[in-house]
């Protein structure tokens, strides 16, 4: 005669069926890390846990991001921002210190995508931007410039570019800053998130009438004044915030996992 023990209710869930690995190939199918050179390295950047069950997404692998991650139930987290980046000092003292042993301690996986989460076509940090503020996008060579084809450029007919960075700082929900005539006539929109003021010049070269980006340095305000085309900074992290929680929404559809993006606040 055989026995079957009796289910116990409050035993523990089967392992899911979503491995480390899984993930990671999946983000990488999507995102085609391999294309790109980049600044860091971009995929797994620190191990955890076997199996994943609830993905976090977030800019910024920041030490208030991991603790939140934390309280959420995280097995895995996937930033724009990684922890490593070229040419920094290898030591793991201080902030590095703290939030990698956050992510050991609770054996969370970090993983993070930086040039392939801004270049993907229509889930990226760019696309995602321009979505936001109904720009139409050109198809094809026409709508990419600048090295790597980071840069994007579309259409919107915004009366002045006054009105653009008004329009701008409402969708995003922060002030702007604006190089040009407020009642300058705007058509073609190049956009490139972060801190991409080096790809002004390509704009300009691509034929655009105002370029939106996150941060400005000194000599984009010159280049605007001189070359008669608008320059509009609106936040580092404010124009990066729509990339990575779509990337994470379609790759958790895609893998049965749970989903949630935190945003931690960031004035840059």
């Amino acid at each position: 005669m055989s026995f079957s023990a009796p289910k116990d209710p409050q035993s523990p869930l089967p392992p899911p069926a979503v491995t480390r690995e899984m993930l990671l190939g999946a983000l990488d199918a999507l995102l085609q890390p391999a294309l790109y050179r980049d600044y860091g390295p971009n995929g797994l950047q620190v191990e955890g846990r076997g199996h994943i069950r609830k993905l976090v997404t977030g800019v910024t692998a920041s030490r208030a991001l991991i603790d939140a991650a934390v309280s959420s139930g995280a097995d895995a987290i996937l930033v724009h921002h990684g922890l490593f980046w070229r040419g920094q000092d290898g030591r793991v003292t201080g902030w590095m210190k703290q939030r990698l042993s956050r992510l050991l301690a609770n054996d969370i996986n970090l993983y993070a995508y930086h040039l392939p989460l801004d270049g993907h076509a229509a889930l990226g940090n760019n696309a995602q931007l321009a979505r936001q503020l109904g720009i139409d996008l050109y198809e094809g060579e026409r709508g990419r410039f600048g090295e790597q084809s980071l840069g994007f450029i579309g259409r919107w007919s915004a009366p002045s570019a006054g009105a653009l960075a008004a329009h701008v700082g409402r969708v995003l929900g922060r002030s702007v800053t604006l190089v040009a005539e407020p009642d300058r006539p705007i058509e073609h929109v190049a956009l490139c998130t972060g801190g991409a003021q080096g790809y002004f010049e390509s704009a300009i070269a691509a034929g655009a009438d105002v370029f939106i980006t996150g941060e400005i340095s000194e000599p984009q305000a010159h280049y605007a004044r001189e070359c008669g085309v608008a320059y509009l900074a609106c936040g580092h992290h404010a124009s990066e915030r729509y990339g990575v929680p779509t990337v994470g929404a379609h790759v958790a559809a895609q893998l049965g996992l749970a989903h949630e993006f935190i945003d931690i606040d960031n004035p840059a």
